[in-house]
């Protein structure tokens, strides 16, 4: 008795067929012709099973490892190169950087299994999410396009914590324009917009979150923010969104940033916000090829500026309203500017409203009346320190004022070996001339 005997359904299928060529039920040439097989394959098991049964019919590479899998000393290699330089990266992007770098050759699927075998990924478990009505994407590319900030520890312990600004298409993924900046503010944003425009034109619109750099949150206030106001001035559309879900794609995009360019400015050994940003330009086509898509319409929404660059700096730059004196002058953070007439009689800029333009550092100051700009000169006086800030830049100028405190206070403490302190102690250990009463 030959005990238990496990067959696939092929094999049961050729054991059906020899046995009715045995009972003359069929001959070896319909047999073949069934099986798909030669009449010669087919004597062949005849053979086999005459001489061993209905085991002669089951595989003897049952078991045994395939003569195409690859190697064990590759498996360890491979292994090897990536608890060294990869050890905290997923196997997709693990398989690019291998093929890339080290001559990989197999599937993503295939380091997948090795790596979980040697315990460096972990396959995820099934979460039960919330569920969210899709949005389908926008038709063309420049319709609609994403925006924010995410404040992250980019450079891991290499540099001060940072924030990258991105700007993401809707339509086919691609990340337009990405900054680092050291915190998300006012000022970042209008010089991302700036440069945004001046590259590859106006969109229709932009599509935010409801943070006070985008809207205020004061109904009593009418006045937009900064950037509402320059995008209102370069005639997009301002679109706010309800949720973070809303804006899926700029938020996928970063849980995507935060694991390959974090790893990718580690390989590439960056270590300063300037370094970062100088890395960008390399980085950003890799990842469009990687993860963009054709829009449905080849057509670009984008339009042309329809200002002047000059004009274009001073809508994308902070604005201030001001009053002029009777002496046509006016202040600003704690600095005094005359309005240079050079000679002539101005009198109609008495008590004219104007119109502060600050491009930010390395920009002069710039002062508009009906949209021209005014000759101006500075009285030299000292600035008074910017004392305002939102939330996003609140833990900077906390670190900032420790920084001094802790500068100021050491500055003022005496060494324990300082001359006048022995003089002192000499004084307080000499016995007393008083005589006793």
């Amino acid at each position: 008795m030959e005990g238990i005997l496990a067959m696939s359904t092929k094999e049961r299928e050729r054991l059906r067929l020899v046995q009715a060529i045995r009972e003359g039920r069929r001959t070896q040439q319909q047999a073949a012709q069934e099986l798909g097989l030669s009449v010669r394959q087919v004597k062949r098991l005849c053979r086999a099973f005459r001489r061993r049964g209905a085991g002669g019919l089951i595989s003897r590479r049952r078991g045994r490892p395939s003569n195409r899998r690859i190697a064990p000393a590759e498996q360890r290699r491979v292994i090897r190169i990536v608890q060294r330089h990869y050890p905290d990266f997923g196997p997709t992007l693990a398989a690019e950087y291998l093929s890339e770098h080290h001559g990989y050759t197999g599937s993503v699927e295939t380091l997948r299994q090795w790596m979980i075998a040697a315990k460096i990924w972990l396959p995820r478990r099934t979460r039960q999410r919330r569920v969210h009505q899709l949005r389908e994407r926008r038709a063309a590319i420049g319709e609609l396009v994403q925006i924010d900030g995410s404040p992250h520890a980019w450079l891991e312990g290499r540099a001060p914590r940072c924030c990258l600004i991105a700007f993401i298409d809707d339509a086919s993924g691609l990340l337009q324009y990405a900054r680092f900046v050291p915190v998300e503010s006012t000022r970042a944003y209008l010089h991302a917009l700036h440069s945004y425009v001046q590259q590859l034109g106006r969109p229709v619109a932009f599509y935010s979150d409801r943070h006070s750099i985008f809207t205020k949150h004061d109904p009593e206030d009418p006045e937009p923010t900064q950037f509402e106001r320059a995008v209102r001035a370069l005639d997009i559309e301002p679109i706010l969104a309800l949720s973070p879900q809303a804006k899926g794609r700029v938020e996928r995009a970063f849980q995507t940033l935060q694991d390959r360019l974090v790893k990718a400015l580690r390989l590439a050994r960056v270590d300063s916000l300037e370094a970062a940003n100088a890395f960008l330009p390399g980085f950003l086509p890799r990842y469009n090829a990687r993860f963009g898509r054709t829009p449905r319409e080849p057509a670009d929404a984008h339009r042309a500026p329809h200002m002047s660059a000059e004009q274009l700096l001073w809508a994308c730059s902070e604005q201030f309203p001001r009053t002029l004196s009777r002496s046509l002058s006016c202040q600003f953070r704690g600095q005094l500017y005359l309005i240079d007439t050079e000679g002539a009689p101005a009198y109609h800029l008495r008590r004219a409203r104007i119109t502060v333009c600050d491009p930010g550092p390395g920009q002069p100051l710039v002062l508009l009346h009906n949209g021209k700009a005014l000759p101006w000169r500075q009285f030299d006086r000292p600035a008074l320190p910017e004392r305002t800030a939102d939330d996003k830049q609140l833990d900077q100028f906390v670190d900032a004022a420790k920084k001094r405190q802790s500068r100021k206070s050491s500055a003022h403490k005496p060494n324990p070996n300082h001359p006048w302190l022995g003089k002192f102690r000499r004084h307080a250990n000499k016995p007393s001339q008083i005589p006793p009463q």
